[in-house]
Order: C-alpha cells, then sequence, then structure tokens
C-alpha cells in the first residue's frame, strides 16, 4: 500500500483523484486548508465522501504554513506527492494577486523543501494551460516555448514549473507538471463555466459571454483528467539522455523532469458548450455578451502526443456526454 499526499484534497481534481486512488487500495492524506474562494459546504460534502474510506485521513492546513507541511511529512512517510493546491482562477489574480504569491509559490516552495528532506519517490503537480499565455501556435506543445504569461495565475504556474525542474536537477526528485486543460464534471467548481451557466439558466438569470462568444476551450472532463494523474503517477521521469543543450526542450530535460498536457484535444467553441448546456437542461440561456477580459486567451488546443506516447492514454469525452453528466449530478445535488 503506498501512501500518497494530495494536496487540496477537498477540491475538484483532489477529491476524485482521492476517490479514485482509494478505491485502487491505497492510503491517501489529503491536505487542504478549506479556504471560502467558493462554497465551503462543497468542499466538506466532497470530504464526507472520502472519509468514509478508512485509509483516507484529512489533515487542514494550508501549504504556506511550512510547519504544518513538515508535520505531515514527519508523521507520513509519503511515497508520491500529487500538489493540486493552489489559488485558482485567472480572473481573481487580477484582484488578490498575493494570494497567488502566497499559495502558489510559497506554498509550492514548502512541498519541494519536503520531498528534498523526506525521500518522495514522485512529485506530482498541477499546472495549467493558462502557461501558454500568448502563444498562438496551435495545438498547445509542451515543446514550445511559455515565457509569455498573460496572468499572474499563469505566471505562478510557470514558476512551478522552473521551480520543480531547479529540485529535479539539484536533488534528483522526479517532478512531473500537468498542464490542465479547462476540467469540468460533476462536483467542479462553482467559479467556472459551466457551473455558472447552469445555475443562471436555471435561474431565469443572463448569463455572461466573454468574447462576444467567440472563445473557444479544450474542455476537459474529469474522469480523463484523473485517469491521466494516475497513469502519469506510475510513470516518474528519468532523465532524457538525448536532452541538446544547444537546442533545449521546455518539456523535457537531463533532470528527472517532465511536463504533459491533459487536454481533450478537441477545442469547442463557447456558443456549442452553451447550446449544449441548454440542450441538457432544456431550457435556452439568456445571453450577456462581452469583450474579452483582461488575462483570458480566445483559444486553448492541447498537444497530448506525449501523453499518448509514454502512458498510452488520450482524454476523448464528448462536451454532450461530459454536460449530461454535470447536469445529472447538479439537479440531484440541489435538489432540483
Amino acid at each position: 500500500m503506498r501512501n500518497i499526499l494530495v494536496t487540496g484534497g477537498a477540491g475538484f481534481i483532489g477529491f476524485n483523484l482521492s476517490k479514485r486512488l482509494l478505491e485502487g487500495g491505497d492510503h491517501v492524506i489529503g491536505l487542504d486548508n478549506l479556504n471560502d474562494y467558493y462554497d465551503v459546504n462543497l468542499k466538506k460534502d466532497r470530504l464526507s465522501i472520502l472519509e468514509e474510506y478508512d485509509d483516507f485521513k484529512f489533515i487542514k492546513a494550508s501549504l504556506e504554513d511550512k510547519e504544518a507541511v513538515d508535520k505531515v511529512f514527519k508523521e507520513n512517510r509519503i511515497d508520491i506527492v500529487v500538489n493540486l493546491a493552489a489559488q485558482a482562477g485567472v480572473r481573481y489574480s487580477l484582484k488578490n494577486p498575493y494570494a497567488y504569491i502566497e499559495s502558489n509559490i510559497m506554498g509550492f516552495m514548502n512541498i519541494l523543501e519536503a520531498c528534498r528532506h523526506n525521500e518522495v519517490k514522485h512529485l506530482v503537480y498541477a499546472s495549467s494551460s493558462s502557461v501558454y499565455g500568448s502563444n498562438i501556435d496551435m495545438p498547445f506543445s509542451v515543446h514550445d516555448n511559455v515565457d509569455h504569461p498573460v496572468s499572474l495565475y499563469a505566471a505562478t504556474k510557470k514558476s512551478n514549473e522552473l521551480m520543480a525542474h531547479t529540485y529535479s536537477h539539484l536533488y534528483g526528485i522526479p517532478t512531473t507538471g500537468l498542464r490542465f486543460f479547462t476540467v469540468y464534471g460533476p462536483w467542479g467548481r462553482p467559479d467556472m463555466a459551466l457551473f455558472l451557466f447552469t445555475k443562471a439558466i436555471l435561474n431565469d438569470e443572463p448569463i455572461k459571454v466573454f468574447n462576444h462568444g467567440k472563445m473557444e476551450r479544450d474542455f476537459t472532463y474529469i474522469d480523463d483528467i484523473i485517469e491521466g494523474v494516475v497513469r502519469v503517477m506510475d510513470n516518474p521521469p528519468k532523465a532524457n539522455e538525448d536532452w541538446d543543450r544547444l537546442n533545449p526542450d521546455p518539456g523535457t530535460s537531463y533532470a528527472p523532469f517532465k511536463v504533459y498536457n491533459i487536454g481533450n484535444n478537441k477545442p469547442v467553441q463557447l456558443m456549442e458548450f452553451i447550446e449544449t448546456i441548454e440542450k441538457k437542461l432544456g431550457k435556452e440561456a439568456k445571453k450577456e455578451f462581452l469583450p474579452l477580459q483582461a488575462g483570458d486567451v480566445p483559444k486553448t488546443y492541447a498537444d497530448v502526443d506525449d501523453l499518448i506516447n509514454d502512458v498510452g492514454f488520450k482524454p476523448d469525452t464528448s462536451i454532450d456526454k461530459g454536460i449530461g453528466k454535470f447536469v445529472e449530478w447538479y439537479k440531484k445535488y440541489y435538489n432540483i
């Protein structure tokens, strides 16, 4: 039985990953500070499901609390760390930038130091498709340069990748960064488009359609994200002996470091996404068309060739199926 630390264990991805690992026979330690960025009751309801498993242990703490993080590693022999805790949200980073530095930079630093001093076998951590920033070459590849972020959130995620590489280089810690592409599904975050749109449509309220509906997103269903994470966890990176210092490849390294995209590899126009929600709800949305927001990008599109080649997996859940499952969960959860 492996001891796996999942930070952000009460979060959307953390909850689903923890449940999958527990069902597979692993011992999971879920760390979360249960902050109020969104409805704390949703986080507590997720936790109540995980706490039904004997092999789940919950610790309430923040990543930026170094003493608390060190205590978790001291009292538990951690084999693998999956760091999903972070201050999320592109637009919120314009309002409260310091929250991102504290959680995503200082917090990640504490995780790296704990991994260094406790012989962790593999650190897997959440990056984001937002690191591609101003890139327009599609699909986004992990082998592309990503030095032009357009939000502080994106900058912190790029920083995480650089910090992880440094620790892989200095201390030989295998680290894998996962660039998630617009994750959605049951138990999702209330600040994300699918949740916001569903709630508004059912309440006869207008939905905000940014970039006048011309946005495209590589929407990725939660089960596909989890399958990708689990496979990557079991495949710690090794040093790339063919890495060329004269032509450095950002997606791999001479150190045990790797980055993967986990996306559906099929961008969907925002209007098609909304139409699918309307179809599943049997109700038309009232739409308020707005310009592109600061920090947003018009399109995301994941190249997942490395994920396919290395772990044999390609996300493929359609939005019709995925949105249908979300709407079914939403109605049940809120007794609609």
